[in-house]
């Protein structure tokens, strides 16, 4: 059974689905639904369109580069059927999978975290930007009465050492 891929999506298409195209030059053209067949007749590009795994790994939301895709690439070499080489085929298959499964989790992870930072330097500019209308009228009211009364002491306290210092220059 070969599950072969679509060729805008990138998808799997099983055995029994999907569309196939044949173009004149006999390039085959495979397609899991008519929503890429429609879009690949339209001459879309695959990296601009936003559902497509062409456009996650173009922006970086898919991890792009990575040496276990060496390993799904097609190799069209023939080899004598090997009962050994089988089951150390399918060993090493799913320890590159594991493998893969961990970094596209890292990578993910990593875009997690970065995403969360600059969300929170985007919060803090927010608050900075609108404090006023976080902030009530009435908030600073008593820290303002207070700043008043000791504004009025001082004031009296100066024009009290004020008239001192007039009463003393009138003495001598």
């Amino acid at each position: 059974m070969r599950i072969e891929t679509c060729y805008f999506c990138s998808s799997r298409i099983f055995p029994g689905h999907g569309i196939q195209f044949v173009r004149n030059d006999c390039k085959i053209f495979r397609f899991c639904r008519s929503k890429c067949h429609a879009a690949f007749k339209k001459k879309k590009n695959p990296r601009k369109v936003k559902w497509t795994k062409a456009y996650r790994k173009t922006v970086g939301k898919e991890l792009a580069i990575d040496p276990s895709f060496e390993f799904e690439k097609r190799r069209n070499i023939p080899v004598k059927y090997n009962r050994e080489l089988w089951t150390k085929t399918v060993e090493a298959i799913k320890k590159v999978e594991n493998i893969k499964q961990k970094r596209s989790n890292l990578h993910i992870m990593q875009r997690l975290r970065k995403g969360r930072t600059l969300e929170r330097e985007r919060d803090i500019k927010e608050v900075q930007r609108d404090l006023s209308l976080i902030r009530s009228p009435a908030a600073g009211l008593k820290e303002r009465k207070k700043l008043e009364e000791t504004v009025e002491e001082d004031v009296e306290m100066l024009e009290s050492d004020n008239e001192m210092n007039a009463e003393q220059l009138q003495e001598n």
